[in-house]
This record gives structure tokens, C-alpha cells and sequence, in this order.
């Protein structure tokens, strides 16, 4: 189950107990219950804790992700996950028609993509015209 199912199940939980938590009780011998005003005070601290720490920078990381996605066009050097550098010849709803190496095209999915390479002295002349391919061989 991954965490994003996960934390809404957990904050169910807790606004369901927190009737119980938030009530001033004392045991046996007046000392506090086990569920006193600071235990709900450290269990919502707790929940913001994790919302600030993990959920919400792995929802920013998603929202760059797919603006980056959403970006590409036709032209772009992109590296896919697989480690392949390419760049894209046609882009469709769900891939990309890529092309790399000695003429080699490939269709992939959107979510296959690892990063763009913007920098053009990262990757030198990814993708080469049979004819240049020819001469330098030559």
C-alpha cells in the first residue's frame, strides 16, 4: 500500500478518536488517564510533523514532474528511465516516438521519461543523420 493511500487512513483514525483522546480523565489515585490533553496535543503534532516532512514535498515533487511532462515537445533531448538519450520525433496522448542512436526509433511511455537535457554539452549530437553517421565512418 503506498503512502498516499496510507495517511488519509491514518487521520481517519484519529478524528475518529479524538472524542476519546480530548477528554480530561484521571485514574486511579488522581493521577492523569492515559489519555490526558497532552496526548492529543503530541498526536497532532505528530500528524503535522509527518504532512510537513513527508506528504507535502512528494506532492510538490509531482506537480514539477508532470509540468515537466506536460512540456515536451517535438525536438526535445530527453534521458528515459531505462538510460536511453533520445530525442523526440512525435509526441501522442499516452508516448513518445523517440530516436537514438544509429536510427534506432522507439515508441515509449510519457512516464518513461527521467529527465530533459537542456544543456546541449551534456549530450553530443544524440541523434545523428544517416548521411553524417556515413562520413564520419569513412
Amino acid at each position: 500500500m503506498s503512502l498516499k493511500n496510507f495517511v488519509p487512513s491514518i487521520m481517519i483514525t484519529v478524528a475518529a478518536a479524538l472524542p476519546v483522546l480530548a477528554q480530561e480523565g484521571t485514574g486511579e489515585g488522581g493521577q492523569p488517564g492515559p489519555f490526558g490533553g497532552s496526548f492529543l496535543f503530541i498526536m497532532l503534532s505528530m500528524i503535522l510533523i509527518i504532512y510537513f516532512i513527508m506528504i507535502r514535498p512528494e506532492q510538490k515533487r509531482q506537480k514539477e514532474r508532470t509540468k515537466m511532462l506536460s512540456a515536451l515537445k517535438k525536438g526535445d533531448k530527453i534521458l528515459t528511465i531505462g538510460g536511453i538519450y533520445a530525442v523526440i520525433q512525435n509526441v501522442k496522448d499516452a508516448t513518445y516516438i523517440i530516436k537514438s542512436g544509429e536510427g534506432a526509433v522507439l515508441e515509449i511511455s510519457k512516464s518513461a521519461v527521467q529527465n530533459i537535457i537542456n544543456d546541449p554539452s551534456a549530450v553530443k549530437d544524440i541523434v545523428k543523420e544517416p548521411d553524417e553517421q556515413v562520413k564520419e565512418k569513412a
